[in-house]
């Protein structure tokens, strides 16, 4: 059985508590400097995570939490203020386009009225993600925690300039810093929450490893594969990549508040090739090997091994 997903899904869910953690710092202190570094622990637990993509196709499990987690595209306006000029203030396909949950105490979702006073994992996980049926209508996860950490994309090729003082209630510069500081620490308590479900679907006994099993080997190669190439093909080189090169859209970036677009799909390639070879390293440079599907088809015909291994 090639790699399993346990591995890289437990230093997943460590990064996101080192986020976690750099977040509630951040908050406690609302510097600056502490903003920079809630950002770097961003970025660094992005790189776990896109190595588990390759895992998400072909298992059902996976793929219905994954919108939990790295849901996109996202309208920011639902979350929090936005430039009307280059955001727009409506949209005919989403009514939340620009609700502001941050700055309202009640919002609209369906013709009923929502208290959204309090800002809770509950409300942004069971409320108002994918809220009105509308996909783009992202509450929760790494994107949404992006949005607020760097702010709306309004630089083109580069990061967003969220101002620390957008967390400071004392100096307050953007309104609404302490429903925006609930909002952050709520959707940050909640993705250590969803790793953490994932890491016991994936342990020995687990829902996710029960199921792959269940399918004997024939079976669980064929959801390797699936995943594998799906990923590969339909969302990396499509939806990720070809659809933002058509339309030259900063919005098609996957990470367009950070900018660090190039290094989402660099580790979904990575995470690929670490499923057909069996190899995990992790971020703190342990290596993890297992039997691959490299190995299968080392077996089957070595020159097509060989050729694989080049391409």
């Amino acid at each position: 059985m090639p790699i399993s997903r346990w591995p890289v899904t437990r230093t997943q869910l460590s990064t996101a508590k080192a986020l976690d953690d750099a977040i509630e710092a951040f908050i406690a202190e609302p510097t600056e400097a502490n903003l920079t570094a809630a950002r770097e622990a961003w970025l660094t637990a992005r790189v776990p995570y896109q190595q588990t993509e390759a895992y998400r196709f072909g298992n059902a499990i996976v793929d219905d939490w994954e919108g939990r987690v790295n849901a996109w595209p996202l309208d920011e306006g639902l979350i929090d203020y936005v430039d009307a000029d280059s955001y727009g203030e409506e949209s005919d396909e989403n009514m939340l386009y620009t609700a502001n949950v941050i700055a309202n105490k009640t919002i609209t979702i369906n013709g009923e009225e929502v208290d959204a006073s309090k800002i809770t994992p509950e409300l942004l996980a069971g409320t108002l993600q994918e809220a009105g049926d509308v996909e783009a209508n992202v509450a929760t996860g790494y994107h949404a925690i992006e949005f607020l950490l760097w702010g709306q994309d309004l630089h083109g090729t580069d990061v967003g300039a969220r101002p620390a003082t957008d967390f400071d209630s004392e100096n307050c510069m953007g309104g609404n810093c302490e429903c925006r500081v609930e909002y952050l620490g709520a959707a940050s308590d909640l993705l250590v929450a969803d790793l953490e479900e994932m890491v016991n679907n994936w342990k020995e006994g687990g829902e996710a490893r029960v199921a792959l099993n269940e399918n004997g080997d024939a079976g669980a190669l064929r959801t390797i594969l699936t995943g594998m190439g799906s990923l590969s093909y339909g969302e990396l080189a499509g939806e990720r990549m070809k659809f933002g090169l058509l339309l030259h859209d900063p919005e098609e970036e996957h990470d367009c508040f950070s900018d660090n677009t190039f290094n989402s799909h660099y580790y979904d390639a990575l995470g690929i090739r670490n499923v057909y070879h069996g190899r995990y390293e992790r971020v703190d440079g342990s290596v993890v090997e297992r039997p691959s599907v490299a190995d299968l088809v080392r077996e089957a015909d070595a020159l097509v091994a060989g050729a694989v291994r080049q391409a």
